[in-house]
């Protein structure tokens, strides 16, 4: 079960050094995970208050940490 923690844990350091990037940069950064691992990952964290989607235009996301 160590798998879904690595995704987490590649997913807010990717966005933590690269705040406000789009979700396909996010896919770039983080060549060993999958589209579909990154989405659904950063949903889950989107709904739990761990990362900020915003909505930059039809389609287009930038992702950033939220502040604690």
């Amino acid at each position: 079960m160590n798998r879904p923690i690595a995704v987490t844990e590649r997913i807010i350091q990717a966005a933590s050094q690269t705040p406000g990037c789009l979700l396909e940069e996010l896919v770039l950064n983080c060549p060993d995970l999958t589209w579909n691992q990154i989405f659904l990952e950063v949903d889950r964290l989107s709904r739990s208050g761990q990362l900020w989607l915003t909505l930059e235009g039809r389609g287009v996301y930038s992702i950033r940490p939220a502040r604690r």
